[in-house]
């Protein structure tokens, strides 16, 4: 049976972190940072030293952080007015003064309550095990759409990290999950933060069967290989990528008119097939689509990291068997890499639909969310005035900037690339020629497009006005170009 995380035993927990600063900055301020930058490097030895004199905050950083053993007397202490029978019963820590549950300070006013991870154990987790805050719910979180809306679904809450940010721009979150196990925690972490989420059990979209919502968050099963459930948290049961085209199919229907989803997904590359194809051949009609691929691994890279990610052993012959079964089944279906990234979705009306596959895989320090947001009012805004774009004045941001490349010459320096570079956001990059370059360093706001390509035309000679459009489609899609206030 999952542990009870009662309301009461949460707000006593509450009262133990807060009396305390058991929270992200105090954690901080108790080890420094440097043994803070240990610790999240898996070094956990100079944030035992630097804790051993910070009271209550250090015996719950070693309990529950650094996963130690520690007093019994040392953790009722530390766990203030916290039962510590109830304690025990429901699984927040062991008799023997350990931690039973990952219970960590996240972001700057939230705890998460999750299952200790394969290091804490000491060996695999059981298949209902409950993912904690990863790589994977950072990443989705940054790239979430942040806007007020009304309704939002959080489909597979998992611990419950997503829903948590909902609550700070929706005004009723839903959170639903097929593992009554990940939903007695997620439930924990809600009644934790004192936040108010709707929680419902049930595979996929059942549960909300005939609702729709403003916005749609998923973090699904993505994990591809053989159809099996090794664990509940990264495996759905179907065979390679249908747990993401069964999100991708399924989730407009579930969306108000206008409403935003989002998911992390994985999809196949297959031999002799183009991976934008096969994401793109998933959608209903009715859907503005931005898919963005943020990386491809190989066969061997991909079964390995999800190996150790639960805590097997790839030399073990357990671990050998497993990775055996999963690389014959990519070899069975002419599978020759992996790749992974963020779909999002816009229910839309639109005769014409907006459509966009793209490679994202350099590194960038901006969070996705702000460009989510505005590629999606950029493409509303290149469908309202298609016909007319020659007539927009635009103006070209401060962050833009060109680079040159050249070579040596005979006369001098021969040019090799033209490069526009966005310096904010995902940092796109586009290759111009100089006509292109030339064309966007007049646009200064005073002349709409077509007189820009007419005076083009006289410095070159005839332009293909008709090509020139999908280019600067393309530039105000990535934040390049931008229309001129007034226009």
């Amino acid at each position: 049976m999952p542990p009870d995380l009662s309301a009461g035993l949460c707000a006593r927990l509450r009262e133990a972190f807060l009396s305390a600063g058991y929270t992200a900055d105090g954690v901080l301020a108790a080890l420094g940072p440097h043994a803070h930058a240990a610790l999240g490097r898996g070094e956990p030895e100079p944030a035992r030293r630097a804790s051993r004199d910070a009271g209550a905050l250090g015996t719950l950083i070693r309990l529950f952080l650094l996963g130690d053993a520690e007093p019994v007397t040392g953790v009722r202490a530390a766990l203030g007015s916290v039962n510590l029978d109830d304690a025990v019963a429901n699984e927040v820590v062991t008799p023997a003064g350990r931690a039973g549950l990952d219970i960590r300070p996240y972001e700057d006013e939230w705890w998460v309550i999750a299952d200790l991870d394969a290091d804490h154990r000491g060996g695999a987790v059981p298949e209902d095990h409950v993912l904690g805050v990863g790589h994977a719910s950072v990443n989705l979180a940054r790239a979430t759409a942040r806007r007020p809306v009304g309704t939002l679904l959080d489909l597979g809450t998992g611990c419950g990290v997503q829903a948590l940010h909902a609550t700070r721009h929706a005004d009723r979150v839903t959170a639903t999950d097929v593992s009554p196990r990940a939903l007695a925690l997620a439930r924990g972490t809600f009644r934790l933060n004192e936040v108010d989420v709707e929680l419902a059990e049930g595979s996929w979209f059942e549960p909300v069967r005939g609702r729709r919502f403003d916005q749609i968050v998923c973090n699904p099963p993505f994990v591809v290989g053989p159809p099996r459930v090794d664990y509940v948290y990264r495996d759905s049961g179907l065979g390679g990528d249908d747990a993401s085209a069964l999100v991708v199919r399924r989730m407009p229907r579930f969306l108000t008119e206008g409403g935003v989803g989002q998911l992390l997904a994985s999809w196949l590359h297959r031999r002799g097939e183009d991976w934008a194809e096969r994401v793109t051949s998933w959608l209903p009609s009715g859907v503005d689509a931005w898919v963005v691929q943020r990386d491809v691994a190989d066969p061997a890279l991909y079964v390995g990291t999800w190996l150790r990610d639960a805590g097997v052993d790839p030399r073990s012959p357990a671990g050998a068997a497993r990775a055996g079964a999963w690389l014959d089944w990519f070899a069975a279906n002419d599978v020759e890499a992996v790749g992974f990234g963020y779909v999002t979705l816009r229910r839309t009306d639109a005769a014409e639909e907006v459509v966009v596959c793209e490679d994202l895989r350099h590194a960038f320090d901006d969070p996705l969310g702000p460009e989510t947001s505005r590629w999606l009012s950029a493409a509303a805004w290149l469908r309202a005035h298609g016909d007319g774009l020659a007539s927009i004045r635009f103006t070209v941001p401060a962050s833009v900037v060109l680079e040159e490349v050249a070579a040596p010459a005979d006369d001098g320096w021969a040019p090799l690339v033209r490069r526009l570079h966005r310096t904010d956001g995902p940092g796109w990059q586009h290759e111009v020629d100089e006509p292109t370059a030339r064309l966007l360093a007049g646009c200064r706001g005073a002349l709409p497009l077509e007189d820009l390509l007419a005076l083009l035309e006289l410095a070159y000679g005839e332009l293909d006005t008709a090509a020139a459009l999908p280019i600067v489609r393309d530039l105000v899609l990535h934040g390049m170009l931008v229309p001129a206030e007034g226009r």
